[in-house]
């Protein structure tokens, strides 16, 4: 007798294939993401790119009847499949097969959340699934319409489905856009105050949806997954002289990121280009962390983000240090990533350090200064700022602590500082 409930929660289970020398660890990771089961990993030895299947049909034909020997449902390619070459994988293997970029896909359109996100994600499907619309039509030669006396016989069903889905792709894009310039409009009401801003950025799963909540005690959806979050989220954080910043949480990144979705989300990815400063979160406790870091630092060059300041955050380091290796690991990171800061959202290790950094990066290092009253001009600019930490009025001159030298430091207030220390030959305490 068949057990109804058991086949109802049975998981979809997938083979993968991947390129030659290409771990499939990652693509495993957004597979169990979708929701599926990997029954094998299977990484070709040679790669023969052919018109009809990507490789030679003997290899094609021996990967389809594993897939029959595993029963697995599907077959899942880490490199992208072309349509042509989609429909010839399933009419010999018998089963749904895709590629990488629309595992991807799937996983976005699940995790959407907001009306930017679900815009953006539906713009990347459609644009995706344009040129496939042929791969899901049995007979080419289907019409429509076609009026008595007209030329031709009218246009094909595919014909009319493109169009329809050219349609939507200029309707998103136009909502889009809206959405987009709302977002623009809100963004120059945060700059309109001079808070200076941090984007979290790393790749996906890294922690820093975790690492957004323990600083701001945001209550960001957080999950062991690939992707938990797709919605960039903004909260103001106080450093440790009582100044705000606002920092921002990003889409993960990760290695061969579709252009699509590039494209699609590159008003949520511009939150890293617009920044004072980029936080560029490691997870340290993971052995692919230079993969991780070469993906990252990838994608920040495509999207032009590359030339923002950034600090390296080692995360999880409690996770690290609970390994054997894990001294030894720390040795070679801090080699590999000098003037780190190692963090652990989980047990908020290394907080102050980092709080610390940001602030000595955004806007200086603190210094105590005897202002004569007839320079107040100085004080005028750094309270535009907001960089006096301490002001005192006294009988010799007034008795100032400020930050100075940092990203968010206007140019007229370093040049009235340098002018006060050349010019007075003295009058600075610390």
């Amino acid at each position: 007798m068949i057990d109804l409930e058991a086949e109802k929660n049975k998981k979809v289970t997938a083979l993968l294939i991947g390129e030659p020398g290409v771990d499939l660890g990652e693509l495993k990771g957004l597979v169990d993401t979708l929701g599926l089961e990997t029954v094998r990993a299977v990484s070709l030895t040679r790669r023969e790119i052919t018109p009809a299947y990507g490789m030679g049909k003997g290899k094609a034909e021996e990967l389809s009847a594993l897939a029959e020997e595993l029963s697995a449902d599907v077959i899942i390619f880490d490199f992208e499949i072309d349509p042509r070459k989609q429909r010839n994988w399933e009419k010999l293997s018998k089963r749904p097969v895709f590629d990488r970029q629309e595992v991807i896909l799937r996983i976005f359109a699940d995790r959407a959340q907001t009306k930017e996100a679900t815009l953006q994600v539906q713009l990347a499907r459609l644009e995706y699934s344009l040129p496939r619309l042929a791969h899901s039509y049995g007979d080419m030669a289907r019409q429509r319409g076609g009026n008595f006396g007209s030329k031709g016989s009218g246009e094909t069903q595919l014909e009319l489905d493109m169009r329809e889905i050219r349609e939507k792709i200029r309707l998103v894009k136009k909502e889009l856009k809206q959405v987009v310039k709302d977002r623009e409009t809100q963004r120059k009401r945060r700059e309109s105050v001079p808070i200076p801003t941090c984007a979290l950025v790393g790749y996906t799963n890294a922690g820093k949806s975790s690492l957004l909540n323990a600083l701001t005690g945001a209550d960001v959806f957080i999950e062991d997954k690939l992707f938990a979050t797709l919605d960039p989220t903004t909260r103001k954080m106080q450093l440790q002289n009582g100044a705000n910043i606002l920092l921002t949480d990003t889409v993960g990144f990760i290695s061969n990121l579709p252009h699509s979705l590039v494209n699609a989300f590159k008003s949520t990815l511009e939150e890293a280009e617009r920044a004072d400063l980029v936080l560029l979160v490691l997870d340290s406790s993971d052995e692919k962390i230079e993969f991780q870091y070469s993906t990252v630092t990838r994608v920040l060059e495509e999207i032009n983000a590359d030339k923002s300041p950034r600090i390296i955050v080692l995360n999880k380091i409690d996770k690290l240090l609970e390994r054997g290796d894990g001294e030894i690991v720390l040795a070679k990171l801090n080699s590999l990533f000098p003037g780190n800061v190692k963090v652990s959202a989980r047990t908020r290790e290394g907080f102050g350090t980092l709080t610390e950094k940001i602030s000595e990066t955004l806007m200086g290092r603190e210094k105590d200064y005897i202002i004569p009253t007839d320079k107040a001009g100085i004080l005028s600019e750094a309270r535009k700022t907001g960089f006096i930490i301490e002001e005192n009025w006294l009988d010799d001159g007034v008795h100032v602590k400020m930050k100075s030298g940092g990203l968010s430091s206007n140019a007229r207030l370093e040049a009235l500082i340098a002018e006060y220390e050349n010019g007075s030959g003295g009058g600075e305490n610390g």
